[in-house]
């Protein structure tokens, strides 16, 4: 898989190419992301994977960083409470607290405009030492 992404790489059919749920890092100098699950409820990856990344100059794209199907985090008490005295969403909350490193690329899914309106919210909300 990595020698035929750096064979299209090589070729300028692709400019870069990432990676889905890898623990370390792919053989080629080329990966530019790799993708896993992070939120707040699901923190495994700061264990080994983010801090390796980070080391790395390697972004993470966190899929699932509302807490997957279903949206669980949303209706957690405590962003609901920071995010109504902040005036946003429990979403945006969540949201600003996976990228707050500045190392991680959150992908949030989105079923309307007034959703995307709502979590773009996070990218100007920095949180302070207390509420996170």
């Amino acid at each position: 898989m990595v020698a035929g992404f750096e064979r299209l790489r090589a070729a300028s059919k692709i400019r870069s190419w990432g990676v889905s749920n890898f623990s370390v890092r792919p053989q080629g100098d080329r990966c530019t992301t790799n993708q896993a699950p992070y939120s707040v409820g699901d923190r495994a990856i700061e264990r080994d994977l983010l801090p390796w990344c980070e080391q790395h100059g390697m972004p993470v794209m966190a899929y699932s960083p509302l807490g997957g199907p279903g949206a669980r985090l949303l209706r957690d008490p405590t962003l609901a409470s920071i995010g109504a005295a902040r005036g946003c969403s429990a979403a945006a909350v969540a949201l600003a607290w996976t990228i707050r490193s500045g190392n991680v690329i959150a992908i949030p899914e989105t079923g309307s405009p007034a959703h995307v309106k709502e979590n773009a919210v996070a990218l100007s909300l920095t949180l302070t030492p207390q509420e996170l």
